[in-house]
């Protein structure tokens, strides 16, 4: 089966999402990142979906879910590298993504935790 790697980076995990998105790979993906959320206490997600060129809007639903799951194990979401046709489409579909921070690439986001981590 297809899985998607999750990469620690201290308190950090980081995804980046390099194939392109189907159901049944964003279920695992958010299954493996519960489970590595619990095993490692990791205290935020960087989900970095600059290789996507298109969500649709199970995928959208299933990255918001992510962060509230993350929310709920007390690890923030922050999503990077979003192409402006991606964030268009979830705009025409009506999705906000409630929860999810947003960064324009790694650096920013990783900047962004570490400011929020600091600040708690």
């Amino acid at each position: 089966m297809e899985r998607i790697p999750i990469l620690r980076m201290g308190d950090f995990l980081l995804v980046t999402i390099q194939v392109d998105m189907h159901d049944q790979l964003a279920l695992t993906l958010q299954d493996d990142l519960a489970e590595r959320i619990s095993q490692t206490s990791a205290r935020a997600v960087l989900i970095d979906i600059s290789a996507l060129d298109m969500v649709d809007s199970f995928i959208g639903r299933m990255i918001s879910s992510i962060s509230g799951l993350s929310s709920i194990m007390d690890a923030e979401t922050v999503v990077v590298g979003m192409q402006p046709a991606v964030a268009i489409t979830l705009v025409e579909l009506g999705l906000t993504l409630q929860g999810v921070s947003t960064a324009l690439n790694v650096e920013r986001g990783m900047q962004l935790l570490h400011q929020r981590m600091a600040d708690k």
